[in-house]
């Protein structure tokens, strides 16, 4: 099998991960870049987080979480996603709470957290799950765009028998000029996939968890299973 990843990966996790029976190309459908913003007092706001480049972005402009919990202005930290997890250790903070995806974070959010007010630091293409569930709860909750996401919409012309996506915005990308038909479509989470049942009727292969080990796991599996 030829699959195309539509982001750039480590191609000896590749080939340790998929075997010798998938051969795999990588290309980049989407760049981000960090933006300037003036960092501003975070007082006792919760603080969301739901990607790697937004946790990056954000200690970029140096902004400073207050951790302290015995302060009035302590500021708790949601995230979704281990890798994001991850990005928030390596700065030196932790996470209240990590979630798997951006609607059981909202749904957490509603049926738990109806007090707090939330600032989510995101990119410009972030998906409106949040967004459009939250102020209808009469939750506080502002986006601040700490980083631009920009579709690159390449075309591509090599032919695949299956292609993995990672973000909304990388499906929206590979859709401008190429087509989803005859190729197996695997999605790293949900959220991703219900961006490709946008573009197609196909059937959509998710991973479990919102992780590239999980992702290639599910590949493994299928191919093995068709062979």
């Amino acid at each position: 099998m030829k699959i195309l990843f539509t982001k750039n990966i480590d191609r000896s996790v590749l080939s340790k991960s998929l075997g010798e029976h998938i051969s795999a190309d990588c290309v980049e459908v989407i760049k981000t870049n960090s933006i300037k913003v003036k960092p501003f007092d975070l007082k006792d706001h919760s603080l969301i987080f739901t990607s790697t480049n937004g946790v990056i972005s954000f200690f970029q402009n140096h902004f400073k979480p207050n951790e302290d919990f015995t302060s009035k202005n302590f500021n708790k930290i949601y995230c979704v996603g281990e890798k994001t997890k991850k990005e928030l250790r390596k700065n030196g903070f932790g996470t209240f709470k990590v979630l798997k995806n951006a609607e059981t974070l909202s749904k957490f959010i509603i049926e738990n957290c109806q007090h707090e007010k939330f600032l989510h630091f995101c990119g410009n293409l972030a998906i409106s799950v949040l967004d459009n569930a939250l102020p209808f709860q009469n939750i506080k909750y502002k986006k601040i765009t700490v980083y631009n996401t920009e579709e690159i919409n390449p075309l591509i012309s090599e032919k695949y028998h299956a292609a993995a996506f990672f973000s909304p915005s990388g499906v929206r990308s590979f859709a401008n000029q190429n087509s989803f038909d005859g190729m197996t479509l695997f999605s790293i989470g949900k959220t991703t996939s219900n961006e490709l049942k946008k573009f197609t009727s196909q059937k959509i292969f998710t991973s479990e968890e919102n992780t590239l080990i999980s992702l290639l796991d599910l590949i493994k599996k299928e191919v093995k299973n068709s062979l």
